[in-house]
């Protein structure tokens, strides 16, 4: 089993950042895919980001290009998602997620995604 532990939520105002940190612990993998989902009241989970282990292969929803930055540690088994120029409808709880391997083809579907986190509260308001 793995363990994800997302951290680093809050509350901000439109135009404000957050970084939130994943730590993963447990049976970790050799090598294994991060990615954040996200999940707004009333709504699917929806993809946000995802990075592969190298980092050398990085995906973004289009809703958050140029605004978040996702990396990663792997000496920290940790990665992050810098979220700059925030906006009240990326308010949502946001999931931490990994998976073995490559980043899946289908990588904005949940279920290309094995662990997940339990999830951190970001609010924007206007």
């Amino acid at each position: 089993q793995v363990q994800l532990v997302e951290s680093g939520g809050g509350l901000v105002q439109a135009g404000g950042s957050l970084r939130l940190s994943c730590a993963a612990s447990g049976s970790i993998f050799s090598s294994y895919a991060m990615g954040w989902f996200r999940q707004a009241p009333g709504n699917e989970r929806e993809f946000v980001a995802a990075i592969s282990w190298s980092g050398g292969l990085i995906y973004y929803a289009d809703s958050v290009k140029g605004r978040f930055t996702i990396s990663r540690d792997n000496t920290k088994n940790t990665v992050y998602l810098q979220m700059n120029s925030l906006k009240p409808e990326d308010t949502a709880v946001y999931y931490c997620t990994v998976r073995r391997g490559n980043i899946g083809g289908n990588y904005y579907a949940t279920y290309e995604w094995t662990y997940w986190g339990q999830g951190t509260q970001v609010t924007v308001s206007s």
